[in-house]
């Protein structure tokens, strides 16, 4: 039989995923080989105010939004171009296109904010939605929407960029970028606002060919399975859900 502390212990840690589990340094993830964290006063600066408790949800998703496009300007800046031969109102040039289409894949609900600011970046690229919650007890994700078959009917993917603002034990980005992989995704990328040691790890382990980009690299995650210092729940700040 179970003593009542053991018992309560089990439970805990149950509630607790992350309580005892190694976690690598900020260091060693800063070392990992196609991670790229992104260096810009303005991100810095609207970082800064998504991260703080008290910006209201309607300021959040539009902070959301608007790193979602200054972040869409770096990940796309080494997208290939190719010749396009046009007529301007005075003479004929050859100007650049990018050489095929260009997917998005936010993740579900979070995703949603970058989504819009890599739209405003990039109007006409396709929008894949996936959809994926946290078990908050196992930390592990669990899929209820997809939308992707589209992937495989016409048109040059050049480039395939999966969003989530937050990468922190790393299990939604390694099933998403698997289920963008099977779906035929092309040039995969991932790009986050905030990631965690952890699951810069752990991607990097299962997916050691998508590079990735973020904005800021934190400290750890805490017991619960948060990014520290991070900025708390994505969706719930940016949907007003809390």
């Amino acid at each position: 039989m179970i003593g009542k502390t053991e018992q309560q212990d089990g439970e805990a840690n149950h509630t607790l995923p992350m309580r005892g589990v190694a976690q690598p340094s900020r260091e060693e993830a800063l070392a990992l080989s196609g991670v790229r964290v992104v260096s810009h006063p303005l991100i810095a600066h609207k970082l800064t105010a998504l991260r703080d408790r008290t910006t209201p949800p309607e300021r959040f998703a539009t902070l959301t939004r608007e790193l979602g496009a200054l972040m869409a300007y770096e990940a796309m800046a080494d997208l290939e171009l190719e010749p396009a031969p046009i007529e301007t109102p005075l003479e004929s040039m050859i100007g650049a296109r990018l050489t095929g289409e260009v997917v998005i894949a936010p993740v579900l609900r979070a995703g949603l904010g970058m989504a819009e600011g890599f739209r405003q970046t990039l109007p006409e690229a396709r929008v894949a939605h996936i959809g994926l919650r946290r078990d908050e007890t196992t930390l592990h994700p669990v899929a209820y929407y997809q939308n992707l078959e589209h992937l495989q009917r016409g048109g040059r993917i050049h480039a395939s960029f999966m969003l989530d603002p937050m990468l922190a034990t790393g299990g939604s980005a390694i099933d998403t970028l698997a289920l963008l992989k099977r779906y035929g995704a092309r040039g995969l990328r991932l790009v986050s606002l905030i990631a965690a040691p952890y699951g810069l790890m752990a991607v990097r382990r299962e997916h050691p060919d998508v590079p990735i980009i973020v904005a800021a690299v934190d400290d750890h995650l805490d017991e619960r399975g948060y990014i520290c210092p991070g900025l708390g729940d994505a969706g719930d700040r940016q949907f007003n859900t809390l």
